[in-house]
């Protein structure tokens, strides 16, 4: 027997979706933040699969993020060359607020004292200029003594063309901490990046290694792999030497599974946006989820490649609250799982998005997990009065503003995936998920002028399902600085092949199959003189030219008369993608399950039990169409037809 369990470790909540038997199963548990492994473990002996044997889980973890976010990270050292020291506080320089002519100074990222200095230092061709002698590891040894760190970042000056001096460094530390080299972590150009990645790997790395052989004992002897930031597994053993990696498991999780149902539904290009607990996430997806080198967590850069997308603290549980100027706000304080919305009942009493849903009728409190969890209309309905008290409104007006402005919130965020990149989001189907999406998607797509959506098959769980369709994978790369035209294509094919090499290497570590492996090379390219790069498949020296002079003209309006060149290398190793089969619907024509009165509608507004929807029923707004773990407000002038996967595909249909 085999059951393959997915795991999203949220704010908010944990979300689990098992496939055995050829069945689906879902569940949500309220997330431990100080301890993510009880709640997964408190979720498994709820489904009954605690000691279960057969069963694999795969995981997107929050540890390594929140650590970065919370500045939790275990006590790290700094090891850099003379004069470099500083590199880490000075960052880019680049201001905040533009025209603050007093900001708030900003804590570095380590104390000054953590940054430790030596020689070993090489220039841009990777010849040494002064050497690291034995006296240098000595001076390091008693400084390491002194600061007694349980982690080390090494990043050396152009280590990534040679790493042999961060390797000594390494051998020379003590056996028991935990230790990262740049040359492994981030081997590309720019010494901030690469500093910033491989110290956040350290600052993580010993949280997840701790937390990762909890999970493991904890379900033993059940296999587990984690979600990585760019959308691929790895085993569990493995993840805990790359925290950096890890750092959107769970968002790259849910692009996975958006993608997946997706081409299910066949509508290949669509705009997503997650919206959970605590904050919404929102991103373009064409077939596959874009990556970026350029992403950010919190005010820190995160050069490791990961999925493309932006996200804002607008959830359920976003508080409202008005301001000195009588201005209704929403976010980005959340109300989180403890003690989350007033209407949970676990002592909240600041009104959030999610006590509004319950104030206009758009949640059911009889039925919020299948009715695992009732909801306290009274609570929500006083919290929900503690703003609209002082605008002079009544709590259901109060409930609908809040709405509102959150939507506008998560308007805008979808406007800067896709509008400020010179894409027209009506090209796009709006793809909802995450347990509030729902909710909101009809709001969402009118305000973007888009007339179809899709709110996929166990959208309140999407991340969790989307970690069952994903593959194991690495993404590797290496530094090339040169004019492409000066390139011989010999030479980064063989460069290519080393790299899959070592991808191979990993994955055979996790048991795959060297012969079933698939590879997809790409270089960063930019024009002679740029800063920013952009990534083209690699087809070749004179196809991929052409390929980022398009590209350059569609991304920034323009192409130059000026060399292309070459930055990095890059490779992803993936192995095959697992057999993720859904099961089918027969055709049916389910009646309401109830009616309901809802403020501002005459007429009740019909209930639908989406798991009763049989392939082909049309539905016409306004409607609830309500699940297991989560709820779709299907407003007036949409429609909604259920495909055979259970996929609800949603069109505007007013004024046509």
């Amino acid at each position: 027997m085999s059951i393959r369990v997915g795991i999203d470790t949220g704010g908010t909540f944990t979300d689990f979706v098992v496939l055995q038997d050829g069945r689906v199963r879902v569940h949500k548990v309220l997330s431990t933040p100080d301890a993510p492994e009880r709640a997964i473990l408190q979720g498994l002996d709820e489904l009954g699969l605690a000691g279960a044997s057969g069963m694999s889980l795969v995981h997107g973890s929050t540890v390594a993020t929140n650590a970065v976010l919370e500045a939790k990270g275990v006590k790290t050292v700094y090891i850099t060359n003379r004069g470099l020291g500083d590199v880490l506080a000075i960052g880019r320089q680049a201001r905040a607020e533009l025209y603050n002519l007093q900001p708030e100074p900003v804590e570095p990222p380590l104390p000054p004292e953590h940054c430790l200095e030596t020689g070993g230092r090489r220039d841009a061709r990777g010849k040494v200029i002064t050497p690291l002698t034995d006296a240098d590891l000595a001076e390091l040894k008693t400084a390491i003594e002194r600061l007694q760190p349980r982690a080390v970042a090494i990043n050396l000056l152009f280590a990534f063309l040679d790493g042999e001096d961060e390797r000594r460094i390494a051998a020379a530390l003590p056996a028991d901490l935990f230790v990262s080299c740049s040359s492994e972590v981030l081997p590309e150009i720019r010494e901030y990046e690469r500093g910033m990645a491989t110290f956040l790997n350290a600052h993580v790395g010993p949280l997840v290694e701790g937390y990762l052989q909890r999970l493991k004992a904890g379900v033993a002897p059940a296999p587990v792999a984690v979600m990585q930031s760019a959308g691929g597994l790895v085993d569990a053993d493995q993840a805990a030497r790359h925290g950096v990696h890890l750092l959107l498991s769970g968002p790259a999780g849910g692009l996975r599974g958006a993608g997946f149902v997706g081409r299910l539904a066949g509508c290949e290009r669509l705009l997503s946006f997650d919206m959970g607990g605590t904050s919404t996430d929102v991103a373009l997806i064409e077939g596959e989820p874009r990556l970026t080198t350029e992403g950010r967590i919190g005010r820190y850069p995160v050069a490791v490649p990961m999925v493309d997308m932006h996200t804002i603290g607008a959830g359920g549980g976003s508080i409202a609250r008005v301001d000195a100027g009588g201005m209704l706000l929403v976010g980005p304080e959340s109300a989180g799982a403890a003690p989350g919305p007033a209407c949970y009942g676990r002592g909240g009493t600041e009104p959030t998005v999610t006590d509004a849903n319950l104030v206009l009728g758009r949640l059911r409190p009889e039925a919020f997990l299948d009715g695992g969890m009732r909801l306290d209309a009274q609570a929500a309905r006083m919290a929900v009065l503690r703003v609209a008290e002082p605008l002079g409104l009544t709590p259901e007006a109060a409930a609908a503003g809040i709405v509102r402005v959150a939507n506008e919130h998560m308007a805008r965020a979808l406007r800067v995936i896709s509008v400020q990149r010179g894409l027209d989001p009506r090209d796009y189907v709006l793809t909802s998920f995450g347990g509030a999406g729902g909710l909101h998607v009809c709001a969402l797509a009118e305000a973007l002028g888009m007339r179809r959506a899709l709110v996929p098959v166990q959208a309140g769980v999407l991340s969790a399902l989307g970690m069952l369709s994903a593959a194991p994978a690495r993404q590797l790369s290496r530094a090339w600085p040169a004019r492409l035209e000066d390139c011989a294509a010999a030479e980064l094919e063989a460069a290519l092949n080393e790299l899959a090499i070592q991808g191979g290497a990993e994955l055979a570590a996790e048991g795959l199959d060297a012969g079933r492996l698939q590879r997809r090379a790409s270089l960063d390219l930019c024009y002679e003189g740029q800063s920013f790069v952009l990534t083209l498949p690699w087809e070749g020296i004179a196809a991929t030219a052409a390929a980022f002079h398009a590209a350059h003209e569609a991304r920034y309006g323009h192409r130059l008369a000026r060399p292309v060149a070459l930055v990095n290398l890059r490779l992803e190793v993936a192995g095959p993608a697992p057999d993720l089969v859904l099961p089918e619907r027969a055709p049916d024509e389910a009646a309401p399950e109830a009616r309901v009165a809802m403020p501002g509608l005459e007429a009740e507004v019909p209930v639908h039990a989406r798991d009763a929807l049989g392939a082909g029923q049309c539905l016409a707004g306004p409607a609830l169409i309500s699940e297991t773990v989560a709820t779709t407000w299907l407003a007036p002038g949409w429609r909604c037809e259920v495909d055979r996967w259970g996929n609800l595909l949603l069109t505007f249909s007013a004024g046509a």
